[in-house]
């Protein structure tokens, strides 16, 4: 059977997109295939806030930031921690090429076509206390003007373009099964025609099959994203020996067509899928009170100040400050063997520091508007938030320690807390306040959070008593882990050729994106330094596909 096209990407999300953007730049022809609709291209992307990270940038600079290509890659490699001689073989060096990609040409690759941002710089998984830890050492987090939709728009118009000219074809409702290999070498898919479908973005489709397809090229992209609606597949990888036990209920925060199959399909071929036990999921998930898909979660985002209690009405330890170290704080979280923790914060704090995850919670971002940036001043008066703080099932809003309590109990009678415990927590953290120095380590990190100014103007309140009346009302927010991210994935070389198990390269596969660990089958290692989604897929998916340029005959 004659190919098609010069190569075929398997999914339609940004990784595949900018690898797309990169083949069409020579005038190659591509097939891309994607089991959704033509309302999810490109992916999970779209719900993202959009944030990058960058290394030195200018918007570093005239903030006073004195960042490094030194710095960021010791962050980097201590929060990795890379400790698998076979499996982070690849992974570690693409970990070095990113850092790389990060303090050099991703700004301007990105800026030549058209992504703008904004002059402030957040600073986001702190880490844990030590210079040789994990966490970011300073402010990394650029936000883009128009989140994930921007980000996606900066590729999927190229492409669309190229499509105009005859370089790429759309396969929507082509479901891969298999990847054909023949004498060694990858040279197309096969699978199911889904029935048509015309839901919106992110809404669950049918299954139904209606056909058959075979699909041949020079080369295969997969480029699917990976495994965070699926919990039966995060829970047959989940790292119990280094977490402990998974929850026995768990919020969804991709949309349910990030399955994973790619995954295992790929490893059926002949790749090598490594690190599926690394996921980077997040704590502070709240039901969404307006989901789109199964088990819709939102990540509430928060800054350093809420007072953050386990199940049982304990103060997490040091170290385990909100938007400090998320793996760690889950470990511990693990350890009540309960499936919710609470922040207990005042209104002021929330008027600062409740932000939420993602495009559809950001429209100040989003929309471009800056009439609605300026409501970040006062986050409660934006609509998503109001709407959050009005509707959500997982918000307690009282007056008193005691009422508030109550409210907590009522929404998980089967562990109550005691309010004796509770206030105690309180009465302890509050006493701390009184002078501008203490022995209590979160507030020495919010007090050093503040002495970067774009936090202390935007996003951090001046540390207060809980129980001072001119804060309040008191907020306590259940939170619930939050699946997000794969961290591991089919294992690549620097040029995205998907390795086999014996080290070998697999002909004619490539891997780029989330299926891949965002290069490599783990760039991350354990843990990341957020922003660093989007850009993984944009450095995995631009690796790709100048290197199947390069490679093609």
């Amino acid at each position: 059977m004659r190919a098609e096209a010069d190569v075929i990407v398997v999914g339609a999300g940004l990784a595949g997109l900018v690898a797309t953007y990169e083949l069409t730049r020579a005038g190659r022809h591509v097939l891309i295939v994607d089991q959704e609709g033509e309302a999810n291209l490109g992916g999970q992307a779209y719900w993202a806030e959009g944030s990058l990270f960058l290394v030195n940038s200018p918007e570093q600079r005239r903030l006073g930031i004195k960042d490094s290509h030194e710095l960021a890659l010791a962050d980097w490699l201590a929060s990795a921690g890379h400790d698998r001689a076979d499996e982070d073989r690849w992974a570690r060096q693409w970990a070095e090429a990113y850092v790389d990609f990060a303090a050099g040409d991703k700004r301007d690759y990105l800026h030549r076509l058209g992504l703008g941002l904004l002059p402030l710089v957040g600073w986001i998984e702190r880490g844990v206390g030590t210079a040789t830890g994990h966490g970011n050492s300073v402010p990394r987090l650029h936000y883009t003007w128009g989140s994930g939709p921007e980000v996606v728009r900066t590729f999927r118009k190229p492409v669309l373009a190229a499509a105009h000219r005859g370089l790429v074809t759309f396969k929507y409702r082509h479901r891969v099964d298999e990847i054909i290999v023949e004498s060694g070498t990858a040279v197309g898919v096969r699978g199911k025609l889904l029935e048509p479908s015309q839901v919106p973005r992110g809404v669950p489709s049918s299954r139904k099959e209606v056909g058959v397809f075979e699909l041949r090229a020079q080369a295969v992209l997969i480029t699917s994203g990976g495994m965070g609606a699926n919990h039966e597949l995060v829970r047959a990888h989940w790292p119990t020996d280094r977490i402990g036990p998974a929850p026995h209920s768990m919020l969804t925060g991709v949309p349910a067509h990030v399955d994973g199959r790619m995954l295992h399909i790929t490893e059926r071929a002949g790749g090598s899928v490594v690190n599926l036990d690394r996921m980077w999921f997040y704590n502070e998930g709240m039901k969404n009170w307006n989901p789109i898909w199964p088990g819709h979660g939102v990540r509430l985002l928060p800054g350093p100040s809420p007072l953050w209690l386990d199940a049982t009405g304990r103060r997490l330890p040091p170290p385990l400050f909100p938007s400090h170290a998320s793996l760690p704080t889950l470990r511990h979280i693990r350890s009540t063997r309960h499936d919710h923790s609470w922040f207990v914060m005042t209104q002021t704090m929330v008027d600062r520091e409740f932000a939420l995850s993602g495009s559809d919670q950001n429209p100040d971002l989003t929309g471009k508007s800056c009439l609605l940036l300026l409501q970040r001043l006062k986050k409660s008066t934006m609509a998503p938030v109001r709407k959050f703080l009005e509707h959500g099932e997982d918000i307690v809003i009282r007056r008193t320690l005691r009422e508030l309590v109550e409210g907590m109990n009522a929404l998980t009678p089967d562990t109550p807390l005691d309010y004796a415990r509770v206030a105690h927590e309180v009465a302890a953290r509050d006493r701390q306040v009184s002078n501008d120095y203490s022995k209590d380590a979160q507030l020495m990190a919010v007090r050093n959070a503040r002495a970067y100014l774009p936090e202390k103007a935007l996003r951090i309140a001046a540390p207060h008593r809980l129980l001072d009346a001119e804060h309040g009302p008191l907020v306590a927010v259940r939170l619930r882990l939050l699946t997000r991210k794969t961290l591991g994935g089919v294992q690549t070389n620097l040029d995205a050729q998907v390795v086999r198990p014996d080290g070998a390269t697999l002909d004619g596969l490539y891997a780029a994106g989330e299926a891949a660990g965002f290069g490599g089958g783990g760039v991350h290692g354990y843990n990341a330094l957020e922003g660093t989604f989007l850009g993984g897929c944009v450095f995995s998916g631009r690796a790709a596909g100048r290197a199947l340029t390069r490679d093609l005959g």
